[in-house]
């Protein structure tokens, strides 16, 4: 995979290639002055072709998946409701299984109620896949 840090500053900074997904939101001032990252960049997703870089804040390293690692992926839906009422909460996220025989669950720190996050991440690993023969 490209080197991760140049993969985030190109999508925050410049154009970036037609099959980059790039998520991205506004930081509010109330929430980054509470969580200690009102000066941090905005957070920033970019799923590529060969993987995934997530930069969340300053206190955590970005999240790296790179496709050649895994050996297959698993959604994940969970939903849950309460008797009073008629609201369900679903939470959506994706298994990872390596080749080395690790597994570890992925869902976005900043963007884990976009549909469209995971969904670019499912298509980007099916492009992988396809393209790779497996």
């Amino acid at each position: 995979m490209t080197d991760p840090q140049m993969i985030l500053g190109q999508a925050r900074y410049g154009p970036v290639p037609p099959d980059w997904r790039v998520f991205t939101k506004r930081r509010g001032k109330l929430s980054g002055f509470l969580h200690g990252t009102s000066h941090d960049p905005d957070p920033l997703l970019v799923i590529t072709p060969e993987g995934s870089v997530e930069y969340a804040s300053e206190h955590k390293p970005p999240v790296i998946v790179a496709f050649y690692d895994l050996a297959g992926i698993d959604l994940q839906v969970s939903g849950q409701s309460f008797s009073d009422s008629s609201t369900v909460n679903i939470a959506v996220w994706i298994d990872l299984h390596y080749h080395d025989g690790r597994k570890a669950k992925w869902r976005s720190a900043s963007f884990a109620d976009n549909m469209r996050a995971v969904q670019g991440f499912i298509e980007a690993w099916g492009a992988y896949r396809a393209l790779r023969g497996g």
